[in-house]
């Protein structure tokens, strides 16, 4: 380990689903398989809260004043007092809350289920939940930001089973702006939306990312792409990795990619080249996050079963400080 890296002390004893810095970057969110939600204190390497859950919990976010969002199996969507422990049950879906998304731009809470539905809260209000909105499928990932451009409209990209893809304005989210269909051939595992609000990359499970813009028009749209990455030569043939987590870098747009090899790489989207490798972890690489900054990343080490049930290394949250050099866009060569 270097003196770069720090691993925390007390990691999830069972699948690490979500990390998220919080807004100062001291503070690190976490939720698990084992039913908890932790806030780490990274300066120190302790654990601030750990708060136990009814079920399962699938994700998590931070609001700016320091409340923690938690999405579980058993379909609740809960807002914490991470300071206190208080807990208040927003409302429930039908099933598993896959994700659940703080998006600032429209000051709304979005859940994406598996009973195939969004939902919007309002968490200051005494009856938090804004709408319920249908989907064609079940919802596997989701990202929330604001696009550049003159409306600032705050966009939610949502994958979904059978490649279904939305793009949906959160003022209006009764129908989607967009209905797309992925370009990669394989389910959906992961989305983000790029810093400068020009579009989206999306993994997934065959090893490959598509870069998405959201703009219609033709010139636009032929800047999108997609390539293979998490990919190794093996034994009779090429070995094909799940990509489980992508997340940008929010100065240099750059965005690094986690794969169940176990491998941590840094892309230049722009001029389509890899940066770097940033790690290489003993078993699948379940969430990242970088923090507010840039200056960091944390890197959830957990086996996401993408071969069965087997005996694999134990869950780690590595927090790795970062040079320019491990993510800014090398210049072109002459």
């Amino acid at each position: 380990m270097s003196e770069n890296e720090r691993t925390l002390s007390s990691p999830p004893s069972d699948g690490v689903s979500a990390v998220r810095f919080g807004t100062d970057g001291g503070t690190l969110l976490v939720s698990s398989w084992d039913s908890a939600l932790r806030l780490y204190d990274v300066r120190s390497n302790s654990v601030l809260a750990c708060l136990l859950q009814p079920s399962p919990l699938l994700d998590c976010d931070l609001l700016p004043d320091g409340q923690a969002l938690s999405a579980g199996l058993d379909g609740a969507v809960r807002l914490h007092a991470t300071a206190t422990g208080n807990e208040r049950t927003l409302g429930s879906h039908e099933g598993g809350v896959r994700c659940v998304r703080h998006c600032a731009a429209a000051n709304a809470v979005v859940s994406g289920s598996w009973d195939r539905s969004l939902k919007l809260w309002d968490v200051r209000s005494p009856s938090p939940c804004v709408g319920t909105y249908a989907q064609p499928e079940k919802v596997l990932a989701m990202c929330a930001g604001t696009p550049a451009g003159g409306e600032r409209a705050p966009l939610l990209v949502v994958g979904m089973c059978g490649r279904h893809v939305h793009v949906i304005d959160l003022r209006k989210p009764d129908e989607a702006l967009q209905k797309r269909e992925s370009s990669l051939k394989c389910q959906t595992r992961c989305v983000a939306q790029m810093p400068s609000g020009e579009g989206y990359a999306l993994g997934s499970v065959e090893g490959r990312v598509a870069i998405e813009y959201f703009e219609p028009d033709e010139k636009t749209q032929e800047k999108k792409y997609a390539f293979k990455c998490h990919r190794a030569a093996v034994e009779g043939g090429d070995g094909v990795y799940p990509v489980n987590a992508i997340a940008f870098h929010p100065r240099h747009g750059t965005f690094a990619t986690g794969g169940c090899d176990g491998v941590v790489n840094v892309w230049d989207a722009a001029n389509k080249k890899k940066i770097c490798n940033l790690r290489k972890c003993p078993t699948s690489i379940a969430a990242l996050a970088f923090s507010p900054s840039g200056d960091a990343i944390a890197i959830a080490s957990s086996y996401t079963f993408e071969q069965g049930d087997k005996t694999t290394a134990p869950d780690e949250i590595i927090v790795k400080k970062l040079a320019d050099t491990d993510c800014k866009p090398k210049p072109r060569a002459a």
